[in-house]
């Protein structure tokens, strides 16, 4: 216990460093730049929903635009979308709401810039399969090999923390907590629902994800809709907090206790990012295996995805959390799950059953989106004979995540995010130029 305890005071510490003002400035900063580079992507939106559902006939790629799509959100609708969203209203206050809504406005810009980079430098294999990511953009674009190389041990990394031990340890609480499951028989169960699932590869998992992701997604939707409407008389002024509040610590109230601004950008920006993963880099590694004929079209079905995790879905979390403090304020909220479960069991009779399929649905898709994240990291690292040990490692450790306490493991996911985030923003603003030329001169 000692050690652990002081691993993890280690690990907190390289969190809180790497989460300060400098990976702050450059992660907004990345997704303001672009946007106004490339003369504001998110104008495109309804273009880039509609591109989603269509067929691109003929294209290069090992799955359809949809079918990335749908991996792509299987992978960042998760526990961030609800616990995670909690979680920095618990700790930064209602105004990271509005940091992490923020991030993913601006944040469209820099997922269609790394889609369209990674699609651009894509390269097929031997055996006829279609890769890409960062690590190949900053290897045959930038030419840099350790870039890449350090990116795809940061993904490896990652896709073991945020993207598997998270999401199993969230469906174990949640069964033990609700339902009484015994935390190694639902890791059990998840272990042989995740295996059968990954073994298949992309296209399985990308199956699996596009007929899951969209209902899931509804019905999350619906119940967020069903409490705002229950707290209507608190939507308002809960708007108004979180927009003042996220510049001004002294006019938080309402039950909420008051945080310095750093703290709750932090919080609203690394749950953002932690949300929808704009500009980590990791959602262009399955963009780049999508069936299409021009990296510009792939670019703009791959931002939509940001605007339906965290424009639409994190901002609905948000919004019925704070409604939910501001009509409930003798419920304490300093605990992300305490919030979450207070503000859905306002739903009668279908509050917790809601809950705990949204949060199992959510964390199980996310599993399934990383698997394939971290695979071909994996491969990109030791190439075609690592892709079986990966798989076994990552199966493995999602009966771990279920049965161990993770605190400190929601630290090293924040910190993994960022190490992956930073050579990947590099290469985005260095390349700039290469998406804006791509852009202009595609034919859609």
């Amino acid at each position: 216990m000692k050690l652990y305890d002081t691993l993890s005071s280690l690990v907190t510490s390289i969190d809180d460093c790497l989460w300060g003002w400098p990976m702050i400035v450059l992660l907004l900063g990345t997704h303001l730049y672009l946007t106004f580079r490339l003369g504001f992507p998110q104008r495109h939106l309804l273009r880039a929903i509609r591109l989603s559902v269509s067929k691109d006939e003929g294209a290069r790629g090992d799955v359809s635009q949809f079918g990335a799509l749908a991996t792509s959100l299987a992978a960042t609708i998760g526990t961030g979308n609800i616990v995670g969203v909690a979680t920095a209203v618990a700790l930064g206050g209602p105004g990271a709401v509005l940091w992490c809504w923020l991030t993913g406005v601006f944040g469209i810009s820099t997922k269609y810039a790394e889609a369209l980079l990674s699609v651009k430098y894509r390269e097929s294999t031997g055996d006829g399969r279609t890769v890409g990511g960062p690590m190949y953009v900053l290897r045959n674009a930038l030419h840099c090999r350790w870039g890449g190389v350090l990116f795809a041990l940061f993904a490896a990394v990652a896709s073991m923390g945020i993207g598997n031990m998270v999401q199993s340890n969230a469906i174990s609480m949640l069964c033990g907590e609700n339902y009484g499951v015994a935390p190694w028989l639902c890791g059990l169960v998840m272990v042989g629902a995740v295996a059968l699932v990954i073994l298949f590869g992309v296209k399985g998992i990308a199956r699996v994800c596009s007929a899951f992701v969209p209902l899931m997604a509804l019905l999350y939707v619906v119940g967020c809709v069903y409490i705002l409407c229950l707290n209507h008389g608190q939507l308002l002024p809960a708007v108004r907090l979180i927009v003042v509040s996220a510049f001004s610590p002294r006019a938080v109230g309402g039950g909420f206790v008051g945080v310095s601004v750093m703290q709750t950008a932090r919080y609203g920006i690394a749950r953002g990012l932690f949300s929808n993963e704009s500009g980590m880099g990791s959602a262009p590694i399955v963009a780049a295996a999508a069936q299409t004929r021009n990296p510009v079209r792939q670019a703009l079905v791959s931002s939509s995805a940001t605007f339906w995790d965290t424009v639409v879905i994190c901002a609905l979390t948000g919004l019925v959390l704070v409604t939910s403090v501001l009509a409930y304020g003798d419920i304490s909220y300093g605990d992300g799950a305490v919030l979450t479960k207070m503000a859905f069991d306002k739903i009668p009779f279908l509050g917790k059953p809601l809950l705990t399929f949204g949060i199992l649905t959510f964390a199980f898709s996310t599993m399934l989106g990383w698997s394939y994240y971290g695979e071909r990291a994996a491969e990109y690292l030791g190439g075609r004979r690592l892709i079986l040990p990966y798989r076994l490692v990552f199966i493995l450790l999602v009966f771990v995540g279920a049965t161990v306490r993770l605190s400190l493991v929601w630290d090293l996911a924040d910190s993994m995010n960022a190490l992956m985030a930073i050579p990947n923003l590099v290469s985005l603003l260095l390349l700039a130029g290469v998406v804006a030329k791509e852009s202009r001169e595609a034919s859609l």
